[in-house]
C-alpha cells in the first residue's frame, strides 16, 4: 500500500476503533454477523481437511476470526493497531485458537502456502492495489485452498439500489459521524465502493490472478457480495 493512503486509512480506522463494532452492527441492523457466518459455511469443506488453517486478512476487531477460529485454528492480520488492541481483549474472552498479527495485506508476514483458507472481510476495497492483494492471498495459500472475499458491492435490484444508494450517501454518514466522531469516516465509505469492482469484474480480476471456480453470491440484494475462488 502507497505510504499516502496507508498512512490516511490507518489513522481513519484507528480514530473509529473504538466505536466500530457497534456501527458495523447498527448500521446493518446486525446483518453483517449473518454475512460472516455466510462466509465460514462455504469454507466447511476446505477447514474439515486434516491440520487445516485460516488467515483472515484486514481482520479489524476479529469478527470473521472468530467465526473461524470456531472451526480451525486461525491467523488474524491487520495493519490498524488500535483495531488489534479491540480485537484481542475479544479473543481472550473467547479462548479460541487465534492469533492477531500487526501487518500489511500486500506484504503478509508469512510462508507461501501456508492456509487452506483465506479470508478477506471490507478490506480489500481498502488497498492501494487490489490485484496485487488477490495476488498475495494467493501466495498464501495451499493447493487446494480457497479464498473468500467478502465486500460491499452494487446492489442488483434498481429500485432498492436507488433507495440504498440515498442510505448510503446521506443517512449513513450522518449517523456514522456523529456516534463515531469521524464523519469523513462514513464518507470514505460509500465513496470506496463506488470505486471498487463491481461483482462480475472483481470475478474477473480473481481469474486473471489464477484462481479457479471463481463464483460469487450477492448478499442482501447485493449490498455485499461473497466471491469465492480455489488455488
Amino acid at each position: 500500500m502507497s505510504t499516502g493512503k496507508a498512512k490516511e486509512v490507518r489513522e481513519m480506522f484507528g480514530r473509529i476503533a473504538p466505536r466500530y463494532d457497534l456501527l458495523n452492527h447498527l448500521l446493518s441492523a446486525n446483518i453483517d454477523k449473518r454475512w460472516r457466518r455466510f462466509t465460514v459455511s462455504h469454507l466447511k469443506d476446505v477447514l474439515s481437511r486434516p491440520d487445516s488453517r485460516a488467515l483472515d486478512v484486514c481482520c479489524g476487531t476479529a469478527d470473521l476470526s472468530l467465526e473461524l477460529g470456531k472451526v480451525v485454528p486461525t491467523v488474524g492480520i491487520d495493519f490498524c493497531h488500535s483495531m488489534l488492541v479491540i480485537g484481542k481483549e475479544k479473543v481472550a474472552k473467547r479462548q479460541l485458537d487465534v492469533t492477531l498479527v500487526e501487518g500489511d495485506a500486500l506484504n503478509l508476514p508469512l510462508p507461501d502456502t501456508s492456509f487452506d483458507a483465506l479470508t478477506c472481510a471490507f478490506g480489500l476495497r481498502n488497498l492501494v492495489d487490489v490485484r496485487g492483494g488477490l495476488e498475495e492471498f494467493y501466495r498464501m495459500l495451499k493447493p487446494s485452498g480457497r479464498v473468500a472475499i467478502l465486500e460491499f458491492s452494487q446492489p442488483v435490484i434498481p429500485l432498492f439500489r436507488q433507495l440504498f444508494k440515498f442510505y448510503f450517501h446521506k443517512v449513513l454518514p450522518i449517523i456514522g459521524g456523529a456516534i463515531s466522531g469521524s464523519i469523513s469516516a462514513y464518507k470514505y465509505l460509500p465513496s470506496s465502493v463506488e470505486e471498487f469492482p463491481d461483482q462480475e469484474r472483481l470475478a474477473t480480476m480473481m481469474r486473471e490472478c489464477g484462481y479457479k471456480n471463481v463464483r460469487y453470491f450477492n448478499l442482501t440484494g447485493g449490498i455485499a457480495a461473497l466471491h469465492l475462488g480455489d488455488k
